[in-house]
């Protein structure tokens, strides 16, 4: 597992995040079995937010370490989704970190995300609940998830620290940020800019992305790894995967990790063999022909 600097944080990272939504069904043990596999792997960053599993994730997560191995751990959450609204009120971020500390059992958050851009944001209540949150040690360093470029250029102009990553929907199945940059001036849906540019702006600023659902197509309608309705890609993935000995999924994350942005995708599994086969595509890089190919398999036309 090699490491990324997290945007311009200058904090070290795995290049690749553990996903931890599901793991409120786990067991205790299950659940410490999951972690352990991860840290064996060189995979200590861990990924949650406040609604995964009603806080209950977090729970079972916080139950998972202890204070002496907790400086082992890397851990980003999430906070701003409410039921029925997004909230990014200097109440509302507070509360929620003093709560996933609450439930995770640490005294600091390593990475803070706001989840969902809140259309009522005001900026300068953000920046107030980010600098104390910063001042007070609960938080060391501060992003956004979905969110183009014109909403994180105005959050950024009220911040005293900068934005370190934007978590956003991208894999081999959902790739409307690679699209519109392959189509640009072109008839069609693939020319459409439906973010703003926010793949291209990300890499100006320096801000890591963090794919979500990478094995997701469309708006969580499941998996298409070894789903009848994708049999090219499948294909393709397994027979390019052949060559260094990987599974589909592990082909899934390494076409991911070969953009030249840096990307730090998020694993969604629960399962420790299912993840060993996710991290191992951190140790593949695959050719540019390759990656064409992949894409083009997943039904892109190149113009």
């Amino acid at each position: 597992m090699y490491s990324i600097e997290l945007g311009k944080s200058g904090l070290t990272v795995p290049t690749m995040a553990v996903g931890c939504m599901r793991i409120a069904r786990m067991s205790e043990k299950e659940a410490s079995t999951f972690v352990n596999t991860a840290l064996e792997l060189g995979a200590n960053f861990f990924d949650h937010a406040d609604i995964y599993g009603g806080g209950e994730s977090e729970e079972v997560f916080g139950r998972t370490f202890t204070a002496s191995t907790r400086e082992h751990l890397i851990i980003q959450t999430k906070c701003g989704i409410r039921s029925g609204l997004f909230d990014f009120s200097y109440e509302h971020i507070v509360s929620s970190v003093d709560k996933s500390l609450k439930r995770l059992g640490t005294d600091y958050i390593d990475v803070l995300l706001l989840h969902r851009p809140d259309a009522l944001m005001e900026p300068e209540e953000v920046a107030r609940a980010f600098e104390h949150l910063k001042a007070s040690g609960k938080v060391r360093h501060f992003g956004v998830s979905n969110q183009n470029p014109y909403q994180i250029k105005l959050l950024q102009r009220a911040l005293p620290m900068p934005i370190c990553a934007n978590q956003l929907q991208f894999g081999v199945m959902h790739s409307p940020m690679i699209s519109s940059g392959v189509n640009v001036n072109m008839y069609g849906d693939a020319g459409i800019e439906r973010d703003g540019g926010v793949l291209d702006f990300c890499r100006l600023e320096s801000i890591t992305i963090q794919p979500w659902s990478p094995l997701q197509y469309g708006y969580f309608e499941g998996c298409f790894i070894d789903n009848e309705k994708f049999p090219k890609v499948n294909e393709t993935l397994e027979r390019i995967g052949q060559r260094y000995g990987a599974s589909k999924t592990t082909m899934a994350f390494a076409w991911i990790l070969r953009h030249p942005a840096k990307m730090q995708p998020v694993t969604g599994t629960t399962k420790p063999e299912r993840l060993t086969e996710c991290l191992k595509a951190s140790e593949i890089r695959i050719t540019a022909e390759e990656w064409y190919e992949i894409y083009r398999a997943a039904g892109n036309v190149l113009p």
